[in-house]
C-alpha cells in the first residue's frame, strides 16, 4: 500500500506565526514533481507540537485537497491523550487522508499494556490505515517489539511502523515476530538501507525535503534489486544527514529550505532560528551537495 519515500513535511510559517498555506500548497505540488513516494504532514517536522487542533486540521485538510489523489497523504495524529489523537484521527479520516501516523502517548510514560489500549482504541474507531509511530528520543517511551507485534495482530487496520528508536536490534526482533504484510517503516535518514535490508519498505524522510529526489532513488533502487546503487546513495547522502541534525529538527532543514528559496524559515517558539557556527556549517554542507551556490 505504501513504499517508497515518504516526506516527513514541514509546516510553512508566515512571519507572523501563521501557517503559509500558498508555500504549502507549493511544497505539496514540489514533492509531487520530484518523485516523492507520499507526504506526511503534521509529523515531528511539521511542527504538531505547536499547532493547535484547528490549525492541524486545515494542514490536513489542504494536503489532501492539494494533491488531488496525485500523491497518498499521510496524516499525523498523535497526543499523549488518546481522547484527543482519536478526534484528529477522525478527522483525517474524514478527510480523505490514505492513512494516520500516531505517535507513541509522550510525556506521561503509558506502561506496555496502555500503549496496546491507546492504539486499539483508535483503531477500533477509526478505519483507514494506522501507522506507529515509535521515537523513544522525544517522547520518553519506547514500544516494545511484542507489542509492537501484540497491537499489529489484535487491530486490524494497523498496517506497520515508523521505527525511529535507532535500534537496529529492535528492529530485527520487530521482524522476526510480525507477517511479511507488516509495513516497516525506517524512521531514521541514516539508516534506511539497513531498514530496507530488514524487509523494510521505505522511510518517512527528513532528508526528503531537501533531496526529494535522490531519497527516492535510494529506495527505489533498493526495491528493484540495485542494492549498490542504493548503497551508494546511502553513502552519498550521509552528510547531508548529519547536518540537517546539526541542531533540533526541524529548525536545520527549515534553515536549509529557505537557503533554497523555497519557503521563509520562520519557526513557532520554543524552536528558534540557528546559531551562528551551525549555520555556517549547514551551508557549507548545502554548497557541496549544490543545492545553493
Amino acid at each position: 500500500m505504501f513504499k517508497g519515500s515518504i516526506v516527513a513535511l514541514v509546516t510553512p510559517f508566515l512571519k507572523n506565526g501563521e501557517i503559509n498555506e500558498n508555500r504549502l500548497r507549493f511544497l505539496i505540488n514540489w514533492h509531487i514533481k520530484n518523485k516523492t513516494d507520499a507526504v506526511l504532514v503534521c509529523g515531528t517536522t511539521g511542527e504538531s507540537a505547536t499547532l493547535s487542533h484547528t490549525e492541524h486540521k486545515r494542514v490536513v485538510d489542504i494536503a489532501v485537497n492539494e494533491s488531488k489523489g496525485k500523491i497518498p497523504i499521510i496524516a499525523g495524529a498523535g497526543s499523549n491523550s488518546t481522547r484527543e489523537a482519536l478526534e484528529l484521527a477522525r478527522h483525517a479520516e474524514k478527510t480523505g487522508a490514505d492513512a494516520i501516523l500516531v505517535i507513541t502517548p509522550y510525556y506521561n510514560k503509558p506502561t506496555q499494556e496502555g500503549l496496546y489500549r491507546h492504539y486499539r482504541k483508535i483503531s477500533s474507531e477509526v478505519k483507514i490505515p494506522l501507522i506507529i509511530y515509535n521515537v523513544p528520543s522525544r517522547t520518553g517511551s519506547n514500544i516494545l517489539p511484542e507489542t509492537t507485534d501484540r497491537i499489529y495482530k489484535d487491530c486490524k487496520t494497523v498496517i506497520g511502523i515508523k521505527e525511529a528508536s535507532g535500534s537496529l536490534d529492535q528492529i530485527t526482533k520487530i521482524m522476526s515476530l510480525v507477517d511479511r504484510k507488516f509495513m516497516l517503516f525506517s524512521g531514521s535518514d541514516e539508516l534506511v538501507l539497513p531498514v530496507l535490508s530488514l524487509g523494510g519498505r521505505g522511510v518517512i524522510s527528513v532528508a526528503a525535503n531537501v533531496m526529494p529526489k535522490e531519497t527516492h532513488n535510494l529506495v527505489d533502487s533498493f526495491l528493484k534489486g540495485n542494492v549498490e546503487k542504493s548503497r551508494n546513495l546511502q553513502l552519498y547522502l550521509y552528510g547531508l544527514i548529519k547536518a540537517l541534525f546539526l541542531e533540533t529538527n526541524p529548525i536545520p532543514v527549515k534553515e536549509s529550505l529557505g537557503l533554497m528559496g523555497l519557503i521563509e524559515p520562520n519557526m513557532r517558539l520554543p524552536l528558534c532560528r540557528m546559531n551562528k557556527d551551525n549555520f555556517s556549517k549547514l551551508k557549507k554542507v548545502l554548497v557541496r551537495y549544490k543545492l545553493i551556490k
